[in-house]
């Protein structure tokens, strides 16, 4: 392995190196801090709303409240950084990553973030190198530019360029996962239909259903991430599609309706396909191609959680109760500290 993680990448192999996850308590990044939890490592958690960290394993976990958007939160939150895991996304609702289209703020926080963190973290001139920087992207930042893309899409191909310039520059260490789909939370479209159809109504198509898409599980996401650290050398300066399940629509609409019924008790609800939305995206209606040959041939990553366990796992999900507690907004200004000690 030859990553910031490995006793071998120019450290004190007697000091646990800083990892520092951004966007710490969305359902990839606490993923992400189950994973890394394990390792005796350094973790400062980030994100803008109250959260709790991992219970258990062998890091040394600090929680950080921090809105990234004020002036010198950034700078803070990466501060004595060996690598920064950037997962933070603009987003309203439940996983609307449309909004970026309208919303003026998706762009400072999809885009502007990344650009404070790789200034934050940049090596001085004649110094050793900068921290490795991983950011999470999307396979739709790699399809074919122009305006068939989303503007989410487009936010994280521009945050990507930033990224792999300042790689080139020598400034940090970077490279960016490109993510599939990602199930195992109330965010995107499989929750979406799993609550529909655990209310009795009929999923909607905007096409014959035979659009084909890649998902992945929560769980190997937060592996890739892991992996990738540990392979960071090897993919220094690259986008890497990880890659999951490929499935046509249909068919996983038509899964997310027999894990509802046999929730219910109910027969599955019906697959329809209708007339498209005016906000519908040429990308909508195409599949999307991904060669995630690279990064699994490096790492030795696959997805390991089937499709199937990960979509009862979504409608399981989808028919608990909502917990308590606030939105985890950008109205929680400072940074605030919360130290939670856990040797292991």
């Amino acid at each position: 392995m030859t990553g910031p993680l490995s006793p071998g990448a120019g450290r004190d192999a007697s000091r646990r190196p800083l990892v520092v996850v951004l966007g710490a308590s969305g359902y990839i990044g606490s993923a992400v801090l189950r994973e890394l939890s394990r390792r005796r490592i350094r973790l400062r958690a980030v994100a803008r709303g109250p959260f709790a960290a991992p219970a258990g394993g062998r890091a040394v976990t600090e929680v950080v409240r921090a809105d990234l958007t004020e002036e010198g939160a950034v700078a803070a939150a990466v501060d004595g950084a060996d690598a920064v895991i950037h997962l933070v996304a603009h987003m309203t609702g439940r996983g609307a990553w449309r909004s970026a289209a309208s919303d003026p703020a998706a762009e400072r926080v999809n885009v502007g973030l990344v650009r404070d963190v790789l200034a934050a973290c940049a090596a001085p001139p004649g110094g050793g190198p900068g921290p490795v920087v991983l950011l999470a992207s999307t396979n739709q930042a790699a399809d074919g530019g122009g305006p068939q893309r989303s503007a989410y899409a487009r936010h994280k191909a521009a945050a990507e360029r930033l990224l792999l310039d300042a790689t080139a520059r020598g400034a940090v260490r970077g490279l960016a996962l490109r993510l599939p789909t990602t199930v195992g939370s109330e965010a995107g479209v499989a929750p979406a239909m799993a609550r529909r159809a655990l209310a009795g109504e009929t999923l909607t198509l905007w096409h014959d259903g035979s659009v084909r898409r890649e998902f992945l599980d929560v769980a190997d996401a937060a592996r890739a991430f892991a992996l990738a650290l540990d392979h960071a050398a090897d993919l220094d300066g690259r986008a890497c599609a990880v890659g999951g399940h490929a499935v046509a629509l249909g068919d996983l609409f038509r899964a997310i309706a027999d894990s509802a019924a046999r929730h219910t008790g109910g027969p599955p609800v019906p697959v329809l396909s209708v007339e498209p939305p005016a906000y519908a995206e040429t990308g909508d209606f195409r599949d999307l191609d991904v060669d995630s040959s690279l990064f699994r041939d490096v790492t030795g990553w696959r997805p390991e959680v089937p499709l199937r366990r990960a979509v009862d796992d979504v409608v399981a999900t989808a028919s608990a109760p909502a917990p308590g507690g606030g939105a985890d907004g950008l109205d929680q200004p400072g940074l605030l500290h919360q130290r939670l000690t856990r040797e292991g």
